[in-house]
């Protein structure tokens, strides 16, 4: 397949390309087709975006019906009909029944804009600099949320120094017998740990792009309680594991804790359109008219699409008892395939339908060579974590089952040929899960 054009005019910066070398033509749920008319089981979902897979028929159906009709494309945060009906839906859908009171901020279209956004309304309301942030951490990769981003390779490309953000280690960072609240707890207590005062914590549930490393209930409350007692403010990154992918539309939900302020953008729109937010508590929008700005902060497309998407899989329980059966389908096969080559030390974690299959962190490569393996025989997959350890399965929520379970044969498949079959000390079949 010929990748000249993008090799010749396009920067060294792209990523993806690099591990999926064809051109994709067309798209249609869980399905990717390349311009020689080969299929690919996609278990990325454009790194989270994609929630309800690509061109789904009934957001399709909206979007279209609203653009035959001269329906309003852009118009910056001026109000429209699109815009009113979104705010609308997301009221009755998921502010109502929960009996939250969230005020929303429309950002620029990208999570690291609701970062950024959330970040300086947190210094402003509480007229401190220091922000806390965690370990293996990813919140975007423009300034302000840069900073608050762990992972050296992102950072070391910012040109300049990062400050005002200090790190402490995320749950199980130190060990399964270490609680990292309590010495985060420590710090704040102690007049002499030099921790500057913080404005915020900022932390996600579930760490994405770090391996995805799962943060227990108990851990997060204790968190919220660290930022009542001590007078910061709570920031929820729900970026890439909101809008339903770890099984609830917010992800920290069964945690029972409220966040001061949450960010979403990623699967938002429903659609793979820009669109990015902010909620915070109403006490604490302290603004100033254009304070924070952005030309495509009102892209009505994706207000089209994001309420469909509420609309449709939100407003009962159904969905998010279907994600439920399909993590439990997911785990099981994946703890499976661990549990086939307990020499090699692969362990398996996440939550919903973000999991993980984790290989030893020098470990050769290993996950690399799995994903780069399943995708010669046609799954989309990418990894995660500091060393790109850890083989992340990331499929759309509405994925089918016969899908979903040919896409993780191969993910087996694939395994196998890596690590050869002198490692492999159980053999199992789909049947036994």
């Amino acid at each position: 397949m010929d990748l000249s054009i993008f090799d010749r005019m396009e920067s060294e910066v792209r990523g993806y390309v690099r591990s999926f070398p064809v051109v994709f033509e067309r798209a249609r749920g869980s399905l990717l087709v390349d311009e020689t008319g080969r299929q690919y089981i996609d278990f990325f979902s454009g790194a989270g975006t994609l929630n309800y897979g690509h061109n789904n028929p009934v957001l399709k159906r909206k979007l279209l019906d609203y653009l035959d009709a001269d329906g309003v494309v852009h118009g910056l945060d001026m109000a429209t009909s699109a815009k009113k009906y979104f705010l609308e839906t997301f009221d009755r859908v998921l502010l109502k029944p929960r009996d939250w009171q969230y005020k929303l901020q429309f950002t620029g279209p990208t999570g690291t804009n609701a970062v950024e956004a959330a970040l300086k309304l947190a210094r402003q309301v509480k007229g401190r600099q220091n922000v806390i942030a965690f370990t293996r951490g990813f919140h975007g990769v423009s300034a302000g949320s840069l900073a608050a981003t762990a992972n050296a390779k992102f950072r070391g490309a910012a040109g300049m120094p990062l400050g005002n953000v200090t790190f402490v280690p995320y749950d199980g960072y130190m060990g399964h017998d270490v609680d990292t609240a309590v010495y985060l707890e420590r710090l704040l207590d102690d007049a002499g740990s030099g921790l500057d005062h913080p404005a915020a914590v900022i932390v996600e549930t579930v760490q994405g792009e770090g391996g995805v490393n799962v943060a227990t209930w108990r851990w997060l409350r204790q968190i919220e309680a660290l930022c009542r007692r001590h007078d910061m403010l709570l920031i929820i990154d729900d970026i890439q594991v909101g809008c339903g992918r770890t099984g609830s539309f917010f992800s920290f939900e069964q945690a029972g804790i409220r966040p001061d302020v949450v960010t979403l953008s990623k699967s938002l729109s429903g659609f793979g359109l820009p669109m990015s937010l902010v909620l915070f508590k109403p006490e604490l929008d302290i603004w100033k008219p254009g304070a924070h700005s952005g030309t495509f902060r009102g892209n009505n497309l994706a207000f089209v699409t994001a309420a469909q998407a509420l609309d449709s899989y939100w407003t009962n329980d159904a969905f998010a008892g279907e994600i439920r059966r399909k993590e439990d389908l997911v785990r099981n096969w994946l703890e499976n395939l661990a549990y086939a080559y307990p020499q090699i030390g692969l362990s398996v974690r996440g939550r919903g339908l973000i999991q993980g299959l984790a290989t030893p962190a020098d470990g050769d490569g290993l996950a690399n060579r799995i994903a780069a393996k399943a995708f010669e025989y046609g799954v989309v997959i990418e990894t995660a974590g500091p060393h790109d350890e850890v083989l992340k399965v990331l499929p759309a929520l509405t994925i089918e089952d016969e899908l979903l379970e040919r896409g993780l044969e191969i993910v087996e498949r694939s395994t196998a040929e890596i690590l050869g079959p002198q490692n492999k000390v159980l053999k199992f079949g789909g049947q036994r899960r």
